[in-house]
């Protein structure tokens, strides 16, 4: 029989030991690949590449993670998950180092690929393993907190990035990144491993795809092809309009996360997901609108902090819904299937928005991406009695086992 990492009794608080490891894991994850996501698209319009070319190579991480997801959520559930993440984060910063041994697109995006290949594990990983780690009571206020490591990395990397990248160049800056990512190994190896017998490793359907996590991943894949049109040409198109200091957006947004993230945590357990997630998608919406008219950069931090409002809540919320639809041995099905939807999105969202910026402009672009965020708003509405069911199930069956 396999072992993976897996706490056997729910703990009392949020903050507990493997918590906070798996917790500064992720931040220090993060904040690497949040530099690479930042400078993909301008190292690659730096070689040379057409905006719809830069599209493409931004999405290739994404290829790679779809791909490896289809083994990721199966060995997640069979195998130990903290081995699984170490030797994941080894390939992300082999891949981190491969960005600075680039010097044409082609090669860019092979990096790209092997990225995003290794985020196929870290990324079901640290949800797995934050997961274990949750009292049920506080699932959603411990999701937004472990989520808050995401907005941790946002908030200095951007900002970073661009700094070494005036000081240093590329090379040197994805060099950094690739170190950065062997701390977290040393982090991540402070998580204690706890012994659960689980089923054998079977490459089959069930085991890559939870159907019970179908309606997040379709969540997930249309505010991640919104989300990642910001990440992907948001410096670009600043740039264009002669706006400097554009990674201060990036920072505001990070800052609004890490300030409102506990908050929708804790109204996520009050009221429900949909009580939460159906204003967080009109304000993220609205961050599109901003987008497309700002002038200047207090225009660009405004809409900053209604993306922060929009997919900063919607995130997590989707996350804890995917979460709470499966059993624990089935956390990493999920997971994958949740994260499969975004690779997706990252996939056909710059890729799109790139002919539409060749095509119409970045005005309309912009306009756009608010297209998947309403359709996202039609989805919640006809599935909210559903969503409402797999909250109340949850619960009742966290009392079950706890008594």
């Amino acid at each position: 029989m396999n072992t993976h990492n897996c706490v056997e009794n729910y703990p009392d608080k949020i903050w507990n030991r493997d918590f906070i490891a798996i917790f500064f894991t992720h931040a220090c994850l993060n904040a690497s690949v949040q530099v690479l996501h930042t400078l993909a698209t301008k190292y690659a319009d730096h070689l040379g590449a057409s905006a719809s070319v830069a599209g493409l190579v931004y999405g290739s991480f994404a290829t790679g993670a779809l791909i490896l997801r289809f083994v990721s959520g199966p060995a997640v559930d069979a195998f130990d998950r903290k081995r699984i993440l170490v030797f994941a984060m080894l390939v992300l910063s082999a891949a981190c180092f491969g960005y600075s041994l680039s010097s044409c697109v082609p090669a860019l995006y092979l990096s790209r690929l092997l990225q995003g290949a290794a985020q196929a594990f870290t990324s079901t990983c640290c949800l797995a393993i934050a997961a274990d780690t949750l009292p049920p009571a506080k699932y959603g206020v411990g999701i937004g907190v472990f989520s808050m490591a995401q907005a941790a990395g946002q908030a200095i990397s951007p900002m970073l990035a661009l700094w070494f990248l005036d000081l240093l160049g590329y090379n040197l800056t994805f060099v950094i990144c690739g170190c950065v990512t062997l701390l977290a190994i040393v982090v991540a190896c402070q998580i204690r491993a706890y012994s659960k017998e689980t089923k054998a490793f079977r490459f089959k359907l069930s085991n890559i795809i939870a159907k019970e996590a179908i309606i997040p991943a379709i969540i997930m894949l249309l505010i991640g092809m919104a989300y990642c049109v910001i990440t992907s040409f948001l410096v670009i198109y600043a740039g264009a309009l002669g706006v400097h200091n554009i990674g201060v957006f990036f920072t505001v947004y990070a800052v609004t996360l890490l300030v409102t993230r506990p908050f929708v945590g804790k109204l996520t357990d009050l009221f429900g997901i949909v009580k939460v997630i159906i204003p967080a998608l009109l304000c993220f919406a609205l961050a599109f609108f901003l987008i497309s008219v700002s002038s200047s950069l207090l225009m660009f931090l405004v809409a900053a902090v209604m993306s922060a409002f929009g997919y900063g809540a919607c995130h997590p919320v989707v996350q804890t819904l995917c979460m709470k639809c499966v059993p624990s041995s089935r956390r990493g099905a999920a997971g994958s299937t949740s994260y499969i939807g975004l690779d997706i999105g990252a996939i056909l969202g710059p890729i799109i928005a790139g002919v539409f910026v060749e095509a119409f402009g970045y005005s309309l672009m912009w306009r756009a991406t608010m297209l998947p965020i309403f359709l996202t708003l039609v989805i919640i509405v006809a599935y909210r009695s559903k969503i409402r069911s797999i909250e109340e199930n949850f619960l009742h069956d966290a009392i079950d086992n706890s008594t």
